[in-house]
Protein backbone atom coordinates (compact mmCIF):
# COMPACT_ATOMS: atom_id res chain seq x y z
CA UNK A 1 0.00 0.00 0.00
CA UNK A 2 1.42 3.64 -0.72
CA UNK A 3 1.93 5.77 1.75
CA UNK A 4 0.76 9.60 1.77
CA UNK A 5 4.48 10.09 1.27
CA UNK A 6 5.28 7.54 -1.64
CA UNK A 7 2.29 9.16 -3.34
CA UNK A 8 3.93 12.75 -2.83
CA UNK A 9 7.23 11.44 -4.44
CA UNK A 10 5.55 10.10 -7.33
CA UNK A 11 3.49 13.28 -7.74
CA UNK A 12 6.67 15.45 -7.67
CA UNK A 13 7.94 13.37 -10.42
CA UNK A 14 4.78 13.19 -12.27
CA UNK A 15 5.66 16.95 -12.43
CA UNK A 16 9.30 16.90 -12.99
CA UNK A 17 7.72 14.62 -16.00
CA UNK A 18 5.37 16.89 -17.43
CA UNK A 19 7.83 20.01 -17.44
CA UNK A 20 10.17 18.73 -19.34
CA UNK A 21 7.79 17.61 -22.15
CA UNK A 22 6.34 21.13 -22.20
CA UNK A 23 10.46 22.59 -22.40
CA UNK A 24 10.65 19.84 -25.11
CA UNK A 25 7.41 20.85 -26.78
CA UNK A 26 8.28 24.70 -26.69
CA UNK A 27 11.89 24.41 -28.10
CA UNK A 28 10.43 22.17 -30.93
CA UNK A 29 7.68 25.19 -31.33
CA UNK A 30 10.79 27.81 -31.92
CA UNK A 31 10.87 26.54 -35.65
CA UNK A 32 6.94 26.09 -36.27
CA UNK A 33 4.88 28.55 -37.59
CA UNK A 34 0.73 28.54 -38.37
CA UNK A 35 -0.22 28.34 -41.98
CA UNK A 36 -3.66 30.45 -40.72
CA UNK A 37 -4.48 34.10 -42.40
CA UNK A 38 -4.01 36.87 -39.91
CA UNK A 39 -7.32 36.97 -39.25
CA UNK A 40 -7.79 33.30 -38.29
CA UNK A 41 -4.59 33.28 -36.52
CA UNK A 42 -5.59 36.22 -34.30
CA UNK A 43 -9.57 34.18 -33.71
CA UNK A 44 -7.37 31.20 -32.69
CA UNK A 45 -5.10 32.91 -30.36
CA UNK A 46 -8.30 34.87 -28.23
CA UNK A 47 -10.02 32.19 -28.06
CA UNK A 48 -6.97 30.47 -26.58
CA UNK A 49 -6.82 33.60 -23.87
CA UNK A 50 -10.63 32.70 -23.41
CA UNK A 51 -9.11 28.84 -22.39
CA UNK A 52 -6.89 29.85 -20.27
CA UNK A 53 -9.43 32.24 -17.89
CA UNK A 54 -11.79 29.19 -18.24
CA UNK A 55 -8.94 26.88 -17.20
CA UNK A 56 -8.08 29.07 -14.19
CA UNK A 57 -11.25 30.07 -12.91
CA UNK A 58 -12.06 26.37 -12.85
CA UNK A 59 -8.69 25.66 -10.64
CA UNK A 60 -9.76 27.65 -8.18
CA UNK A 61 -13.14 26.54 -8.09
CA UNK A 62 -11.87 23.01 -7.53
CA UNK A 63 -9.67 24.38 -5.09
CA UNK A 64 -12.11 25.58 -3.03
CA UNK A 65 -13.43 22.48 -2.85
CA UNK A 66 -10.59 20.04 -2.71
CA UNK A 67 -8.36 22.65 -0.36
CA UNK A 68 -5.60 19.68 0.13
CA UNK A 69 -8.32 17.23 1.45
CA UNK A 70 -7.47 14.71 -1.98
CA UNK A 71 -5.56 12.30 0.03
CA UNK A 72 -7.50 12.95 3.34
CA UNK A 73 -11.26 12.11 2.37
CA UNK A 74 -13.17 11.37 0.02
CA UNK A 75 -14.54 14.77 -2.20
CA UNK A 76 -17.47 14.33 -4.08
CA UNK A 77 -19.10 17.51 -4.45
CA UNK A 78 -19.29 20.40 -6.46
CA UNK A 79 -16.53 20.11 -9.85
CA UNK A 80 -15.87 16.42 -8.16
CA UNK A 81 -19.21 15.12 -8.70
CA UNK A 82 -19.09 15.66 -12.67
CA UNK A 83 -15.46 14.19 -13.04
CA UNK A 84 -13.26 12.60 -10.69
CA UNK A 85 -10.32 14.74 -11.79
CA UNK A 86 -11.39 18.17 -12.88
CA UNK A 87 -8.02 19.89 -11.51
CA UNK A 88 -6.77 18.11 -14.89
CA UNK A 89 -9.43 18.53 -16.95
CA UNK A 90 -9.04 22.41 -16.37
CA UNK A 91 -5.23 21.97 -16.72
CA UNK A 92 -5.97 20.43 -19.99
CA UNK A 93 -8.15 23.44 -21.15
CA UNK A 94 -5.30 25.39 -20.45
CA UNK A 95 -2.77 23.42 -22.03
CA UNK A 96 -5.15 23.83 -25.62
CA UNK A 97 -5.44 27.80 -24.52
CA UNK A 98 -1.48 28.06 -24.58
CA UNK A 99 -1.36 25.58 -27.88
CA UNK A 100 -3.36 28.32 -29.17
CA UNK A 101 -1.08 31.07 -28.62
CA UNK A 102 0.90 29.77 -31.91
CA UNK A 103 -2.15 30.81 -34.17
CA UNK A 104 -2.34 26.45 -34.87
CA UNK A 105 -5.02 24.63 -34.06
CA UNK A 106 -3.06 21.79 -34.80
CA UNK A 107 -0.71 22.54 -32.22
CA UNK A 108 -3.57 23.49 -29.88
CA UNK A 109 -5.16 20.23 -29.56
CA UNK A 110 -1.79 18.54 -30.02
CA UNK A 111 -1.36 20.14 -26.51
CA UNK A 112 -4.38 19.55 -24.94
CA UNK A 113 -4.13 15.12 -25.97
CA UNK A 114 -0.42 15.48 -24.67
CA UNK A 115 -1.75 16.79 -21.49
CA UNK A 116 -4.91 14.23 -21.26
CA UNK A 117 -2.48 11.56 -22.17
CA UNK A 118 0.07 12.87 -19.37
CA UNK A 119 -2.96 13.07 -16.84
CA UNK A 120 -4.41 9.25 -17.52
CA UNK A 121 -1.33 7.57 -16.33
CA UNK A 122 -1.33 9.78 -12.91
CA UNK A 123 -4.48 9.62 -12.56
CA UNK A 124 -4.42 5.22 -12.56
CA UNK A 125 -1.84 5.22 -9.80
CA UNK A 126 -3.45 7.62 -7.85
CA UNK A 127 -6.69 5.78 -8.10
CA UNK A 128 -4.81 2.70 -6.83
CA UNK A 129 -3.73 4.63 -3.82
CA UNK A 130 -7.34 6.23 -2.79
CA UNK A 131 -8.81 2.63 -3.62
CA UNK A 132 -6.31 1.10 -1.25
CA UNK A 133 -6.91 3.55 1.41
CA UNK A 134 -10.78 4.83 1.31
CA UNK A 135 -12.20 1.42 0.35
CA UNK A 136 -15.85 0.38 -0.51
CA UNK A 137 -16.60 3.92 -0.34
CA UNK A 138 -14.35 5.33 -2.92
CA UNK A 139 -14.78 2.33 -5.03
CA UNK A 140 -18.70 3.39 -5.28
CA UNK A 141 -17.49 6.64 -5.95
CA UNK A 142 -15.19 5.41 -8.72
CA UNK A 143 -18.36 3.71 -10.09
CA UNK A 144 -20.61 6.99 -9.87
CA UNK A 145 -18.59 9.58 -11.40
CA UNK A 146 -16.44 9.43 -14.33
CA UNK A 147 -12.90 9.56 -14.25
CA UNK A 148 -12.43 12.45 -16.69
CA UNK A 149 -15.04 13.96 -19.38
CA UNK A 150 -17.55 15.44 -17.00
CA UNK A 151 -21.32 14.93 -16.62
CA UNK A 152 -23.09 18.08 -15.55
CA UNK A 153 -26.01 15.38 -14.84
CA UNK A 154 -24.46 14.26 -11.78
CA UNK A 155 -23.69 17.68 -10.15
CA UNK A 156 -24.29 18.48 -6.66
CA UNK A 157 -23.31 20.69 -4.08
CA UNK A 158 -22.37 21.36 -0.39
CA UNK A 159 -24.86 23.67 1.23
CA UNK A 160 -21.13 25.37 2.81
CA UNK A 161 -17.97 25.31 2.21
CA UNK A 162 -14.48 25.66 4.41
CA UNK A 163 -12.10 27.67 2.33
CA UNK A 164 -8.03 28.16 2.79
CA UNK A 165 -7.21 30.70 1.56
CA UNK A 166 -3.40 30.76 0.86
CA UNK A 167 -4.52 27.40 -1.27
CA UNK A 168 -6.85 29.63 -3.67
CA UNK A 169 -3.95 32.46 -3.43
CA UNK A 170 -1.35 29.69 -4.69
CA UNK A 171 -3.55 28.28 -7.54
CA UNK A 172 -4.21 31.51 -9.21
CA UNK A 173 -1.07 32.57 -8.88
CA UNK A 174 0.14 28.99 -10.57
CA UNK A 175 -2.48 29.80 -13.09
CA UNK A 176 -0.93 32.64 -14.52
CA UNK A 177 1.88 31.44 -15.37
CA UNK A 178 -0.99 29.65 -18.60
CA UNK A 179 -0.48 33.44 -19.20
CA UNK A 180 3.38 33.81 -20.04
CA UNK A 181 2.88 31.87 -23.40
CA UNK A 182 0.91 34.99 -24.88
CA UNK A 183 4.25 37.15 -25.10
CA UNK A 184 6.09 33.85 -25.33
CA UNK A 185 4.91 33.11 -28.97
CA UNK A 186 4.23 36.33 -29.66
CA UNK A 187 8.22 36.91 -29.30
CA UNK A 188 8.84 33.89 -31.62
CA UNK A 189 6.83 34.97 -34.14
CA UNK A 190 8.68 38.51 -34.05
CA UNK A 191 12.16 36.71 -34.01
CA UNK A 192 10.38 34.08 -37.01
CA UNK A 193 9.21 37.53 -39.20
CA UNK A 194 12.53 39.01 -39.03
CA UNK A 195 14.13 35.74 -40.12
CA UNK A 196 15.99 35.20 -36.74
CA UNK A 197 14.27 32.22 -36.31
CA UNK A 198 14.34 29.79 -39.14
CA UNK A 199 10.58 28.38 -39.87
CA UNK A 200 10.61 24.15 -40.44
CA UNK A 201 7.03 23.50 -40.51
CA UNK A 202 4.22 25.03 -41.12
CA UNK A 203 0.81 24.02 -39.59
CA UNK A 204 -2.83 24.70 -39.61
Amino acid sequence: MKTLGELGKYQQRRRQVIAIIIALLVVALLFVRAQSSNHIHEYIEAFGISLIVVAIIGRIWCTLYIGGRKSAEIVSSGPYSVTRNPLYVFSAIGAVGVGAQTGSLIVALAFGLLCYLAFATVIRTEEKFLAQNFGQPYREYLARVPRFFPNFALFRDDAELVVKPDRIYRTFMDGLIFFIAYPFFEFVEYLQNIGTLPVLLRLY
